[in-house]
């Protein structure tokens, strides 16, 4: 059972609007292939009812309403009557499952507590609807009062009820306790179906996942991306896999391939972004970023594991950075379509090194302007080395340059201001020319860009139209800074000139 639309919105902050609600709870069971859908706690607003009421509307024209399940309370009918009103035929009434809740929460007697549970469960089949219960706060209560869960299950079982709901509410047992817990208790009633519905506070969700399953438990509570209140609760995606591939012997129908891409939405709907190293979903995690990894890869997929990304819908990245190395370049330029020789590809390498020192971050997009940079600039014999400068700009006070530039063998230096500190760079350079009676080319055209498709902030492309008496051309210049790619433009022009 997915819980996305109802615990998962409990997320702090998270509220899902009623058309987002019948969108994902739509994908969730047409196109993820769950068998349950927990969608509201009933008489939580108006905007709640509308949003069960339109999911209920349309579960009932594709045959899916059985699936379609809301929170009730023990309210004597209430929350009943609400969901008679939005069309919903399952509740999930919420019950205390530990006697601390019971007794300081409620303020009552165990047998009290279990009369008014019956009354409601009697209430709701004279209405035609499905009860199933959840033992709120039950973790704790298997921990502090067995006996009281105990007494209450044996209660329980009696009922006219299709489902027994465990959730360890605060996040608290051990992979140990959850699989000593629900053994006790899957041996104790054989003939109930009883659902684990696990938190994430000790980061230990899936691993209990994994013993109630072992326990024989009989159903799941998940939420996509985690989403639930505090730490979040057991994701969809980390149980799909892992039940895929570490227990064969249990078939469950949730499709892989669309696990990503609801992901992504429920991501999209709620502002709140998946962290990049979340298994299965994150944006690395099918990256790899050693350069010894992408030579494995290369040489029988040594560094290959079980979770292969097409499952997911999703394609292995080689990272380009400083230990990237030539194995993940080539990994990239053959994506491109792209070759270079061995020379040309020491030369790339040694750039995106140097652009992985600065913390850059280099993408596939970026490597044609790289290639075309560092190729392009050993075409000519360079006379002309701009060795040093220093770039200042001041509130109140014009931009200038301090320039140290290479002409021959020769070493000048020069300062000058200007509008901006390109500006600056090229008057302190016009200085030095004037010096060798010696004029530069105009400058006429001047644009930036970054590559086609990059997301990255590594590489800033300048591109200077000069003109002299005879021709215009064109030079370019990459770099992270802006200022810095057009230097380079200049210093590429001072040589071809």
């Amino acid at each position: 059972m997915d819980t996305t639309l109802r615990d998962g919105e409990q997320t702090s902050g998270v509220s899902f609007s009623a058309s987002e609600k019948l969108t994902l709870a739509k994908l969730l069971l047409e196109e993820l292939k769950v068998d349950r859908i927990e969608i509201a706690s009933a008489r939580v607003s108006e905007g709640e009812f509308e949003a069960v009421k339109k999911i209920t509307e349309w579960a009932k024209t594709e045959g899916l309403l059985p699936k379609v399940e809301v929170l009730t309370f023990v309210d004597g009918g209430v929350s009943l009557e609400w969901m008679q009103k939005a069309g919903a035929k399952v509740q999930n009434l919420l019950t205390k499952g530990s006697l601390n809740h019971l007794t300081h929460q409620l303020k009552k007697k165990p047998d009290q507590h279990f009369k008014d549970i019956e009354s409601v469960v009697s209430k709701a089949g004279d209405i035609g609807i499905e009860t199933n219960v959840y033992l709120e706060d039950w973790s704790n209560g298997m921990r502090n009062s067995p006996e009281y869960v105990f007494q209450y299950l044996d209660f329980l079982v009696k009922l006219p009820i299709k489902r027994v709901l465990l959730p360890d509410t605060l996040g608290v047992l051990t992979h140990q306790e959850t699989f000593d817990f629900l053994h006790q208790i899957v041996q104790r009633y054989p003939e109930t179906h009883f659902d684990f519905h696990g938190h994430n506070d000790y980061d230990l969700s899936v691993a209990n996942v994994m013993e109630a399953l072992k326990a024989g438990v009989h159903g799941l509570h998940l939420t996509v991306n985690g989403m639930g209140e505090r730490a979040g609760n057991a994701p969809l995606a980390s149980v799909v896999a892992v039940v895929n591939d570490f227990m064969p012997e249990i078939t469950i129908g949730v499709k892989e391939s669309s696990l990503f891409k609801v992901s992504k939405l429920v991501s999209a709907f709620t502002g709140f972004g998946i962290p990049v190293n979340k298994p299965i979903v994150g944006d690395n995690v099918f990256t790899q970023t050693a350069g010894i990894h992408a030579d494995g890869d290369s040489k029988k997929n040594l560094y290959f594991n079980d979770l292969l990304p097409e499952r997911f819908g999703r394609k292995r990245k080689y990272a380009l950075g400083k230990t990237s190395g030539k194995a993940n370049i080539q990994k990239n330029l053959q994506e491109l379509g792209l070759t270079l020789n061995d020379e040309e590809l020491k030369k790339v390498t040694e750039r995106i090194i140097e652009l992985g020192d600065k913390k850059e971050r280099v993408t596939k997009e970026d490597l044609p302007y790289i290639i075309s940079d560092v190729l392009a600039s050993n075409v000519h014999h360079q006379r002309v080395f701009v060795k040093s400068y220093v770039l200042t700009h001041s509130k109140g006070l014009k931009p200038s340059t301090t320039l140290s530039i290479e002409i021959d063998g020769k070493l000048y230096e020069e300062n000058a201001q200007g509008d901006g500190q390109f500006d600056a760079f090229i008057n302190a350079l016009r200085k030095v020319y004037q010096k060798e009676k010696m004029e530069l080319p105009k400058l006429v055209d001047y644009a930036v860009r970054i590559p086609p498709g990059s997301n990255s902030d590594a590489l800033c492309e300048t591109i200077i139209t000069w003109q002299t008496q005879d021709q215009d051309f064109t030079t370019r210049g990459l770099d992270s800074d802006q200022t810095v790619s057009a230097i380079k433009a200049t210093e590429k022009m001072l040589n071809l000139f």
